[in-house]
């Protein structure tokens, strides 16, 4: 008996519900030496910008109990070199590659949704409202509901490309953040980013983080991560992607059960660069085990 592990985002078909979250994976040949690309559902690459950014001064990672915290403050190569140097190797795998951006401001980001747009080998768009590592203004967009609706709609005016909408869980109720993004075009979120978090070097009475505090991640939020991803899956018909400490397949399931049509890998891939492959094979496992023919009968299947 086969299993089918296909799961639909919008127009993007993915050949299973596993994908690569952004910032973690670096622009796919990092982990190229360790993992065939071509078996992961999706890859998204690290957020980029209209113009290179050196990120934020050190410390920037610091572990932390079931996780870590990081600052790296959006570090990367800029629009222009990645589609130049990076992407040409990323059109040799058979996978889909999603693109994490953001802008310093609302012009920006419509500039690099429409240069996105017209750019091929990028099968959709992943718009970062909500890393907590930046100060620049476009950070409020993923906390104050107008901004996120005017936003989405000018960048969902400028690409036909599935565009995704990546979350803050420093929200009051993260649903309506999601039903925003819904209503002005958004063909899926995805939730959740990481959680801001500090820690004190008891002697110095300094922080650890050069930037004072940073996002925590790992198994550390997947609970909280669970329950967001069970809120925005009921109040939402657009397709969520799960992420927040997943390390395991048994973790991804929950995600999956909770209404997630697909999840990403994170802080997992600096621990073992192989979680991502066995997590595809871990949900093969479940559904075998299960006698599950298709695994959109197990996404949703929440019993309350």
């Amino acid at each position: 008996m086969t299993h089918s592990l296909e799961v639909q985002i919008s127009s993007l078909k993915l050949k299973n519900p596993v994908i690569t979250a952004s910032g973690t994976f670096g622009y796919g040949l990092e982990y190229s030496q360790f993992i065939d690309l071509n078996l992961a559902g999706a890859i998204t690459v690290k957020g980029l910008s209209l113009n290179p950014k050196q990120g934020n001064p050190p410390p920037r990672i610091y572990e932390t109990p079931c996780g870590m915290i990081n600052s790296i403050g959006l570090q990367n190569i800029g629009i222009d070199a990645f589609v130049v140097e990076k992407l040409p190797f990323l059109r040799k795998f058979d996978t889909k590659i999603i693109v994490n951006f953001f802008g310093e401001n609302l012009d920006e980001y419509v500039e690099m949704a429409s240069k996105l747009d017209a750019t091929d080998g990028i099968h959709a768009l992943e718009m970062n409202v909500s890393c907590p590592n930046k100060s620049s203004e476009w950070r409020k967009m993923g906390l104050e509901a107008e901004l996120l609706r005017k936003a989405v709609k000018e960048v969902r005016a400028v690409t036909l490309k599935p565009l995704i909408v990546k979350l803050s869980p420093q929200v009051t109720d993260i649903t309506v953040m999601a039903k925003i993004c819904e209503d002005e075009g958004a063909d899926a979120v995805s939730l959740i980013n990481t959680i801001p978090a500090m820690v004190i070097d008891i002697k110095s009475r300094k922080s650890i983080i050069g930037t004072t505090t940073g996002g925590l991640s790992g198994p550390a939020i997947r609970p909280v991560a669970v329950r967001m991803v069970f809120e925005v899956s009921r109040a939402v018909k657009i397709p969520v992607i799960g992420m927040g400490g997943i390390v395991t397949a048994d973790d991804a399931l929950q995600f999956l059960i909770a209404g997630a049509r697909a999840i990403a890998i994170g802080t997992a891939n600096f621990i073992n660069p192989h979680a991502t492959l066995q997590v595809v094979e871990g949900i093969k496992k479940f559904l075998f085990e299960e006698n599950i023919k298709d695994i959109n009968d197990l996404i949703g299947s929440f019993r309350d």
